[in-house]
């Protein structure tokens, strides 16, 4: 059975009762008692990432436009002429506009493989949405806001269905992929302002094999153009506990990045796309007692003793779970560490999203993590709709999570 993006944190959120229990002083020691609180100098600071320091994603346009998993696996990569009217409008010049009014600095745009490469001809690619691009970047130039052209999902790693051809086990995929972002550079060589992310949410797979795609990548670019910036993220769904195992580079325009979307049952609750939140159907808290959190591991994986040392849900589970990034910036000052996603669910009570918003943004400005929230808008075909501005207004869904993500309320 292949692993989930939640059985994945879940597992490294168990592991902590076994460092516990021999008496070692870890982060999430120095986090439950305060030890950790942010001091002037107490900790390094993240290398400063210029005209990216806090950003906006846009989903539910060129990326999850449709559910998918409900698709049968023969329709999949198919676009019909829905699809493309959805390109054509779904995203114009006043979105762009919107997100520049909240003080954005940057745009992460998603899409998928299959929006600009024709599945029946590989190689070959859509003239009219290289063209939806060149506006949108347009757009964002008129109004001063950098872009992120993040490949959501790339054929043979979908990150939220299973595919019978995996990208990092197939040389003809993998040509593909390096040849996409060549196309992608040669058409936006003169445009400094965009960076590109190379793959989002590298699924659960052998570090080695992704590290070996990146690197392949980043050379082949490299021969077009010497300071692009571009961004490679951990694997297990950008886990920040996988930063360790990605390959650096003594490049100073390549960026690392990471998500992260801890607790899952929260985040992500009664949500329709993953069958254990919608299982267990819950509307859940954010802070709360742990109790409820517990009782999901106990309802939902038969789990015995789930978060046996944690007493609440809270700012200081975040922080244990981001230890992977803060780690990373200790040890790699000359690098910069980008936080790409996070966000929650459209359908969580907006007060809980907001606090759970509020701590995660806190915790990355300690150590000056620039951060790209998740995200604008999302199409009601996305299950999981993370949307932060009304479908029909697309103002934002209030005055305090505007402050928020502009990174004004900390506390």
């Amino acid at each position: 059975m292949y692993p989930t993006r939640r059985r994945f944190l879940q597992t490294a959120a168990f592991a902590v009762p076994a460092v516990l229990a021999f008496g070692q002083t870890s982060l999430v020691d120095r986090a439950a008692t305060g030890e950790d609180a942010l001091e002037s100098g107490a900790h390094p600071l993240a290398k400063p990432f210029p005209g990216f320091e806090h950003g906006m994603g846009i989903g539910g346009w060129l990326t999850n436009y449709k559910r998918f998993n409900v698709l049968p696996e023969n329709r999949r990569l198919q676009l019909s002429i829905g699809d493309f009217e959805h390109f054509e409008s779904y995203i114009t010049e006043d979105d762009v506009r919107n997100i520049a009014s909240m003080g954005m600095d940057h745009i992460r745009l998603g899409f998928d493989q299959i929006v600009l490469e024709d599945a029946q001809n590989p190689g070959v690619y859509r003239e009219r949405i290289f063209q939806i691009i060149d506006a949108f970047i347009g757009w964002c130039e008129k109004h001063g806001l950098n872009v992120v052209l993040n490949l959501h999902k790339a054929v043979g790693n979908y990150c939220d269905i299973q595919e019978p051809v995996k990208l990092l086990d197939d040389e003809n995929l993998q040509n593909r992929f390096v040849a996409l972002w060549l196309a992608f550079e040669r058409r936006y060589t003169d445009h400094p302002q965009v960076a590109f992310e190379l793959l989002n949410e590298v699924r659960d797979v052998d570090p080695e094999k992704w590290n070996q795609l990146a690197e392949r990548s980043i050379r082949e670019l490299r021969r077009l153009n010497s300071t692009r910036r571009l961004i490679v993220g951990s694997r297990c769904w950008n886990s920040p506990d996988e930063l360790g195992k990605l390959r650096l580079y003594e490049d100073e325009n390549v960026v690392y990045t990471f998500h992260n979307y801890a607790p899952f049952a929260f985040t992500h609750q009664q949500g329709v796309l993953q069958a254990d939140p919608l299982y267990y159907n819950r509307k859940m808290a954010y802070p709360s007692d742990i109790e409820p959190y517990r009782d999901y591991e106990r309802y939902v994986y038969g789990a015995q003793n789930p978060y046996p040392n944690w007493q609440r849900m809270d700012k200081a589970f975040l922080r244990w779970t981001l230890r992977g990034a803060f780690d990373f910036v200790r040890q790699h000052p000359d690098k910069i560490l980008w936080c790409g996603e996070f966000g929650t669910i459209r359908h969580c009570k907006l007060e809980y999203r907001e606090n759970w918003m509020r701590d995660m943004i806190s915790l990355l400005r300690e150590y000056r993590i620039p951060y790209c929230v998740w995200n604008y808008l999302s199409t009601p075909n996305d299950g999981n709709r993370f949307s932060l501005v009304d479908d029909d207004t697309r103002q934002i869904l209030s005055a305090r999570m505007l402050r928020i993500i502009q990174g004004k309320e900390t506390e």
